[in-house]
């Protein structure tokens, strides 16, 4: 009993919980806008790979490290551009479409990982993001700036869902694009968009993996943060606040399990 009681009250057990929690949190809202505009994207694994890679390739290459945050969400907006061109105009399957994307995106960057660095056995490592020691947060602080800005994002996309004419079109085309419609609102426009902003959340969150809790990129280091996010926004039920409490669960029970 005193042992468990020593685990919860301890510091490095909850920066653990929030650290394993902040790709899930950015991961689970990039699924959440897909699927409140109607859309089911199962190309989240693949394009977290593709964050993963991207960014730190960019700043291996000698990009800033937001600079490499910057190339991982273009990387997944292009992803999701597609994905959304494929279900949305031309009405493909969103389930064999996703996991075409998932498998498209992962090898073209383990391919490019091996054309870039053919001779190379260990991952070159990068300067990762550094903890926030300034923020008088006990937790917070030993965390990086790309867990603040998970944390601010949640409250950003619940603003933008309930409060905003874009989050009111993505809500109303996703439950209604017949009314949508009838309201002179363009259902593939804002479908696509809401895809394309979703999915470069998706490529932050696998930046997160490369720029901020480890500093190489290697083969499987998703691991299938993917598919849960995606188990998340059903859990949260499609609610951004909902969805933050889903990642810090599962985050709970990952670092209780490694301790």
């Amino acid at each position: 009993m005193n042992e468990w009681l020593d685990l919860m009250l301890s510091e490095a057990f909850w920066v653990a919980v929030v650290r394993i929690a902040t790709p899930l949190i950015l991961g689970t809202l990039g699924v959440l806008l897909c699927e409140r505009a109607g859309v089911l994207n199962l190309g989240i694994e693949g394009v977290m790979v593709a964050g993963a890679f991207t960014g730190w390739l960019a700043v291996h290459a000698g990009a800033p490290l937001w600079g490499g945050v910057l190339v991982a969400a273009l990387t997944g907006a292009a992803f999701g551009g597609l994905h959304g061109l494929l279900t949305v105009p031309l009405a493909l399957s969103q389930h064999v479409t996703g996991l075409g994307i998932t498998m498209l995106a992962s090898s073209l960057s383990y391919f490019t990982y091996r054309l870039v660095f053919p001779k190379v056995d260990t991952p070159p490592t990068i300067e990762p993001f550094a903890p926030m020691d300034w923020l008088p947060v006990p937790v917070l602080s030993s965390q990086t700036e790309l867990t603040l800005l998970a944390l601010v994002l949640v409250v950003l996309i619940y603003w933008m869902l309930q409060h905003t004419a874009f989050g009111l079109a993505v809500r109303m085309v996703g439950e209604n694009p017949a009314a949508a419609e009838a309201q002179g609102i363009s259902v593939v426009g804002v479908r696509i968009g809401a895809i394309m902003l979703g999915s470069a959340l998706m490529g932050v969150a696998g930046s997160f993996l490369t720029l901020a809790a480890f500093n190489a990129f290697f083969v499987n280091m998703v691991n299938g943060r993917g598919w849960i996010c995606v188990a998340l926004v059903v859990f949260a039920s499609w609610r951004p606040g909902k969805a933050l409490l889903g990642a810090l669960l599962f985050a709970f029970f990952d670092a209780l399990q490694l301790r």
